[in-house]
C-alpha cells in the first residue's frame, strides 16, 4: 500500500523552505495535509512510491521541473467568479465610471489581475466590461492576468471550467451568455478569452515590463507573505499604479502599517485603496 499520509516534520520543513525560497509564500506549519493531498500524485508520476522518497530526491538535486511542480502544488489557487461580489460592485458603480470620465481623451484603460489563478477574476472583469460598459468596445482596454504557476496559467488560458467551478459566483444568465457546454465542461467564448493577456510572473522577482496600470487586483495575495515581502510588494505596486488608479486587496488584507503611500477608500461594503496625493505622502514621511 502506498504511503499517502504521515509526512514527517523534517520533510515538511524542507518543502516550506523550498516554497518560500522560490515564491516567498509562507506555508503554515499546520498545512501538512497539503503535501499529503497534492504531492502524492506528483511522486507517483515521477516514479516514487511515497512523498518521503520524492522529498529525499528533491533534497539532493539541482532545482528542476520536479521542484517547480512540487512548489506549484503547495501554493493555494483558490478562486471563483465575481469573488466576494462587493469589489465588482465597486468597479461597476464607482471606479470604472470615474476612470472612464478621466480617460475620455486618451480612451485607454489598463487593468492587471496580479495573481489570476485559474482565470475566474480576469474573465469576470472582462464580462463586467462587456455587460455594463459597451462604450469601451472602441477604447484600448488591456487586461493583463499573471500568475506564478505556469500550470495554473495554462488552465486559465484554456478558459474551461467544470460544473462546480462554473456554479461558484457566476449567475446563470451570464453563464448562458458567455459560455458553452463542451464535454461536460463550460468553455468561455473566444471573444472574451482573447481579451485577456496572460503572463507568467513571480511577484517577488523583478517584474517584466508592464504599462502603468489603472486598476490593480492583488486580492488574497498579501496574506501568504511575510511582513518585509508585503512592504516590498506594495512599494512596487505604488510605482506601477497610475496616480489616480486603484488597488484592490482581499477582504482580510490592508496597506495600514505596511505602506504609507496608500489611503483607504470605502464604497458600500467594499474597501479598496488609492495613492495619497504626493504632498500628503511626503508630509507623512516627514512625520508632519
Amino acid at each position: 500500500m502506498k504511503q499517502t499520509k504521515g509526512i514527517n516534520t523534517a520533510d515538511f520543513d524542507y518543502l516550506r523552505q523550498l516554497v518560500h525560497q522560490h515564491s516567498a509564500v509562507v506555508l503554515d506549519g499546520d498545512k501538512t495535509y497539503l503535501a499529503e493531498l497534492h504531492l502524492q500524485p506528483i511522486a507517483e508520476a515521477a516514479g516514487f512510491e511515497t512523498i518521503t522518497e520524492l522529498v529525499a530526491y528533491l533534497r539532493h538535486q539541482p532545482v528542476s521541473n520536479l521542484h517547480i511542480q512540487a512548489i506549484e502544488a503547495l501554493v493555494t489557487n483558490e478562486t471563483s467568479f465575481f469573488r466576494d461580489t462587493y469589489p465588482f460592485e465597486a468597479l461597476k458603480k464607482l471606479v470604472l465610471p470615474e476612470l472612464i470620465k478621466k480617460r475620455r481623451i486618451e480612451r485607454s484603460l489598463n487593468i492587471w489581475c496580479a495573481a489570476c489563478s485559474h482565470g475566474q477574476e480576469p474573465y469576470s472583469i472582462a464580462i463586467l466590461l462587456r455587460e455594463y460598459f459597451p462604450l469601451l468596445a472602441n477604447w484600448s482596454v488591456k487586461i493583463i492576468a499573471s500568475d506564478f504557476s505556469g500550470k495554473v496559467l495554462e488552465r486559465a488560458k484554456a478558459g474551461r471550467y467544470n460544473q462546480l467551478e462554473i456554479k461558484r459566483g457566476l449567475p446563470k444568465n451570464l453563464r448562458d451568455r458567455y459560455f458553452k457546454l463542451l464535454d461536460n465542461e463550460w468553455q468561455i467564448q473566444d471573444e472574451i478569452r482573447q481579451k485577456i493577456e496572460f503572463r507568467q510572473m513571480n511577484l517577488v522577482h523583478p517584474w517584466a515590463v508592464l504599462p502603468q496600470i489603472d486598476i490593480i487586483m492583488l486580492r488574497n495575495v498579501l496574506i501568504y507573505f511575510d511582513i518585509n515581502t508585503k512592504k516590498n510588494l506594495l512599494t512596487k505596486v505604488r510605482q506601477q499604479l497610475n496616480p489616480d488608479g486603484y488597488l484592490f486587496l482581499g477582504s482580510g488584507e490592508t496597506t495600514i502599517n505596511l505602506h504609507q503611500s496608500f489611503e483607504r477608500v470605502q464604497f458600500d461594503k467594499s474597501i479598496f485603496y488609492r495613492l495619497r496625493p504626493v504632498g500628503l505622502d511626503n508630509a507623512i514621511a516627514l512625520g508632519q
